[in-house]
């Protein structure tokens, strides 16, 4: 890591805290949304969700639009996008240029690599992933990705990477799709390989706590997100789970995430699950919802400065 980057950032975000009012609304960082097809929002008012008032839009400019409002309302200053379509990516980046970060999402190495260079030189891409080769049957470390490992390497592009599991009943429509390949530790190979390559792990491992607290203490390098977990399992649970990230000693390396996928207003759902953990200290939060990511992603002092309101946007 920069460490005069990660200091400069450290000061400045603190700085920036220290000066806000109880009043006024702290920035918040989404790490994980999705563009989705309208395919994708047919098929899922079938998809059975423990909140069964949630609606998925009912096509791509509204969601788009209402994916926008909710961050709004909540003062979600940064998104960082995927999907498959990547047309539809672009449509997203282009609806809040200065809010939205897109990146390609994909399960099997099959993308053109100079293609992908070219979006990335071109400012379309800002990210990788999220990379689902978990519901395409084989492992993060599959010798078949380096290819894109090596060029968000050498871009220094972080990568997102799905971990833990599914939606009940997932293999009827992903065949391939195994629990045990979102086991963290699967992982390994791919950071000896690629070790100045920066990594978050979607859905923070979950349910694999031991084995995600054995990545993030032997690969610095590594951050994870609370996406999905943050609103679709029992509360009590994911309390649990976040507890003990921190006990371990790794709050400072947990970011917010939604994953609203074709729901928009879970990301307040989520949002609100960290306001409301009376465990959390007022910094910690502000380390999960924004002062994390933001040192992650490198932000510089002048886009902190801007998401505090404390220059012109």
């Amino acid at each position: 890591m920069n460490q005069p980057f990660l200091w400069t950032g450290l000061f400045v975000i603190a700085g920036f805290a220290m000066a806000q009012t109880k009043n006024e609304p702290q920035p918040i960082i989404d790490v994980h949304l999705h563009s989705v097809t309208l395919q994708t929002l047919k098929n899922d008012v079938r998809t059975p969700l423990p909140i069964p008032e949630l609606k998925p839009s009912e096509s791509v400019e509204q969601h788009i639009k209402q994916t926008l409002a909710v961050m709004d309302r909540y003062n979600v200053v940064l998104g960082l996008v995927s999907g498959y379509d990547y047309e539809i990516g672009e449509q997203f980046r282009q609806s809040a240029p200065n809010r939205v970060w897109s990146g390609p999402q994909f399960g099997r190495p099959r993308l053109n690599i100079d293609t992908l260079r070219m979006r990335y030189n071109a400012g379309l891409f800002s990210v990788m992933g999220e990379l689902t080769m978990q519901y395409m049957g084989f492992s993060p470390s599959d010798p078949g990705l380096d290819p894109y490992f090596s060029l968000a390497e050498s871009l220094n592009v972080p990568v997102s990477i799905h971990t833990g599991i599914s939606f009940s009943g997932i293999t009827r429509v992903a065949p391939n799709f195994r629990v045990s390949l979102g086991n963290p530790l699967l992982f390994e190979e791919l950071l000896n390989r690629h070790p100045n390559l920066r990594v978050w792990l979607a859905h923070g491992g979950w349910p694999y706590l031991e084995e995600t607290i054995g990545i993030l203490l032997v690969y610095p390098q590594v951050y994870l997100d609370i996406a999905v977990i943050d609103w679709i399992i029992p509360r009590e649970e994911f309390y649990a789970y976040l507890k003990a990230l921190i006990r371990a000693g790794f709050g400072w390396r947990i970011m917010y995430g939604s994953d609203q996928m074709s729901w928009p207003e879970t990301i307040g759902l989520g949002i609100e699950a960290i306001n409301q953990a009376d465990f959390l200290s007022a910094e910690q939060k502000r380390d999960i919802l924004y002062n994390n990511a933001a040192r992650f992603l490198r932000l510089t002092p002048e886009q902190i400065a801007k998401h505090h309101g404390k220059i012109a946007k």
